[in-house]
């Protein structure tokens, strides 16, 4: 029996040698594994700067201050002085009405007045001498202070036939012409003031808190391309609209050069919140979790 196993033993020394060549030729006759290849990689150190959280809305600019102008006497059209894109200043005259008979009122007006002033300078050197009663002298300064209210009466109509302007603007509108029989109220022409000009934005109500007047803000127009014009939120209105979930804004801005029209389309943006020396990368090297 001992020596069986002595046989077996040494049988499988002998072919130990063939079991490790036979594997190793498995392993030398299987493929090499293939490297992927390396991707591209762009590296940008980061920076360290200011940072602004900002609230962005659109919205049509619309004129603070808008009226037309209206005829306080009825006449016919005599003279025009301005024309549509003028600017006019406060009480600037914009047109004439025939003012002809109201001139001759005012002048007889005048003279009757002038006539009572001395009849009742007259009356009141006789009264002091005790040479006429009062209800004399009374009736004398009653007279005249009828033919003032008169005379003051016709002054205002022909003033009234003069058409101004009640604010300083651009006329955007006019509605006459010369020879035209205008009605007294009637409109004659429209002026609008350029600056300031209203943006009313209707932001969520979840930007709230992050909004407050008097914050600065940034107004572009597609017309005018790359430039920037610098507004305030002027009010905020405490009622949240319960259909949209939003809530009015109004910003006001300045132009000076008057080159923002009412209805232009505009972009505003507001920033509420400034982190200074924050570390700053591309956006395009952040990736999300779904990236």
């Amino acid at each position: 029996m001992s020596r069986l196993r002595s046989l077996l033993f040494f049988s499988l020394i002998a072919a130990s040698p063939l079991l490790m060549a036979g594997c190793g030729d498995d392993a030398q006759s299987a493929p090499p594994e293939e490297e992927a290849p390396a991707l591209p990689v762009e590296t940008s150190a980061a920076q360290v700067g200011e940072i602004s959280a900002f609230f962005s809305g659109t919205a049509t600019l619309t004129a603070d201050e808008e009226t037309d102008v209206v005829a306080k006497s009825g006449g016919i059209v005599s003279r025009i002085h301005v024309e549509e894109g003028d600017y006019v200043r406060v009480g600037q005259i914009l047109a004439q009405l025939d003012d002809e008979r109201l001139a001759l009122e005012v002048a007889r007006a005048e003279t009757d007045l002038l006539r009572l002033e001395r009849e009742r300078d007259r009356n009141e050197e006789m009264f002091a001498r005790q040479l006429i009663s009062a209800e004399e002298i009374e009736r004398s300064r009653s007279a005249y202070d009828a033919q003032k209210a008169a005379y003051d009466l016709a002054n205002l109509a022909l003033e009234h036939t003069t058409v101004r302007s009640p604010i300083a603007g651009v006329v955007s509108s006019r509605m006459i012409k010369v020879g035209n029989m205008v009605q007294t109220y009637a409109p004659t022409f429209r002026v609008t003031s350029f600056s300031p000009l209203l943006a009313e934005m209707h932001v969520p109500e979840r930007e709230l808190n992050k909004l407050s007047v008097g914050q600065e803000a940034t107004v572009r127009v597609d017309a005018l391309a790359g430039e920037n014009f610098t507004g305030r939120i002027l009010r905020i209105s405490p009622i949240v609209d319960p259909t949209t979930g939003t809530f009015k804004v109004t910003v006001e801005v300045r132009d000076r050069s008057r080159k923002l029209k009412p209805g232009m389309f505009g972009r505003i943006g507001v920033v509420y919140d400034t982190h200074e020396d924050a570390t700053l990368v591309p956006k395009q090297a952040v990736l999300t979790q779904d990236d």
